[in-house]
């Protein structure tokens, strides 16, 4: 039987997180700051549109194309004529057939592309589905994590405010000039004093806000960075080979370059097959970063209580530094990193080596920006 011991702690987490109430004025300056979701949901939605645009300049150089494979028709049939005065080659059929083929390819060009590109569409249709399933969910939990380190944040500043009065009550000063003043005169400065430090202590609490945002900020956009790279990569590869594909099929009517067109079909599928590779990577990382965002609003939800157990964790919790368990965090650089595979992942379903060389560079240069990224985060933490 298969052990699913693991998922007791995932069931305990949600079942002692319970939900947080998020204000829509909250989620609307949340989402206007970094985006609508953890991808941004109007970038997504141009890379979409962006492709769709692209690829109906089809038929930029089918023209050209066409030209050519007449002429290389005409080469291909004098080759074979010559071959079979000479003896050398007896009278097939078929072989003289592929030419025409060829020529109805290019001939017929858009619908024979959105033929091979059927299966790929179909393999990021739902690949895309099961992202968005499982990304409402995060994002809703994203807001509230949010919302619950805002409050952790005022929380922090009103205890520090009412531990600096206290001790600024208890001063040797205090005592001794204030000793004759009635209690209400003593409990009218106290309200006066408390707002004042709370604003000197804003200030320390705020730097550790802005820390931990700056954190969060590198490592979702590190993520985002990441993905857009991969759909634009496609976008700019595919349209390259929808356009420039009809040269390929005209060579190929030539026995020297009798390949060239089964090597296209194989690049242009590999290529395609980024975007459904892309999506089930982004599903796979929504469920780690599900599993941290739940791990870290049950113990935010610990912290905002106001038990005296909960005021030590959150004094100990204020003293790292950043306001974060860094799980979060750490998800978003994960998912960066995996995303840069996808080249690499698309290879091995469908073997392609010019795309294999051309994604290396590619991956080369995301992984000199992904080093450097990393340098910023380990630094800040």
């Amino acid at each position: 039987m298969m052990d699913l011991s693991f998922i007791k702690p995932i069931l305990y987490l949600m079942q002692n997180a319970e939900p947080v109430d998020v204000p829509q004025s909250f989620k609307d300056t949340f989402n206007f700051l970094q985006g609508n979701g953890v991808y941004d949901d109007v970038m997504m939605y141009f890379l979409r549109q962006m492709k769709n645009t692209v690829w109906t300049h089809y038929d930029a150089f089918i023209a050209d194309a066409q030209a050519l494979s007449a002429i290389f028709m005409l080469i291909f049939f004098a080759i074979k004529t010559y071959e079979m005065i000479a003896g050398d080659k007896q009278l097939e059929i078929m072989p003289l057939l592929r030419p025409f083929g060829l020529v109805m390819v290019i001939l017929w060009w858009p619908t024979f592309t959105k033929v091979v590109a059927y299966p790929t569409d179909l393999v990021s249709l739902k690949t895309e589905v099961m992202f968005n399933e499982s990304q409402t969910e995060v994002n809703n939990l994203r807001l509230q994590r949010a919302k619950l380190m805002v409050d952790i944040s005022d929380q922090l500043l009103s205890i520090e405010a009412e531990t600096e009065t206290a001790r600024i009550e208890a001063d040797t000063w205090y005592e001794k000039s204030w000793e004759s003043v009635r209690s209400s005169v003593k409990e009218g400065f106290s309200q006066v004093w408390k707002p004042i430090v709370e604003m000197s202590n804003r200030l320390k609490v705020g730097w550790q806000l802005l820390i931990t945002s700056l954190l969060e900020t590198l490592a979702i956009w590190l993520l985002r960075i990441c993905v857009y790279i991969i759909f634009i990569v496609q976008i700019i590869y595919s349209t390259i080979l929808i356009i420039l594909g009809p040269f390929s099929v005209a060579a190929s009517i030539l026995p020297a370059f009798k390949d060239s067109f089964s090597t296209w079909v194989a690049r242009f599928i590999s290529v395609n097959l980024y975007s459904g590779i892309a999506y089930l990577v982004m599903y796979v990382a929504s469920l780690f970063q599900h599993y941290a965002m739940e791990a870290e609003i049950s113990r935010y939800q610990q912290l905002v209580d106001t038990t005296e157990a909960s005021i030590e964790k959150l004094t100990v919790f204020a003293s790292n530094g950043v306001l974060s368990f860094g799980m979060v965090i750490g998800t978003f650089v994960i998912g960066a990193l995996t995303m840069l595979t996808v080249p690499s992942i698309s290879t091995w379903i469908i073997s392609t080596s010019g795309i294999s060389s051309a994604a290396s560079t590619m991956g080369r240069g995301s992984g000199g920006l992904s080093r450097m990224m990393g340098k910023v985060l380990s630094k800040g933490f």
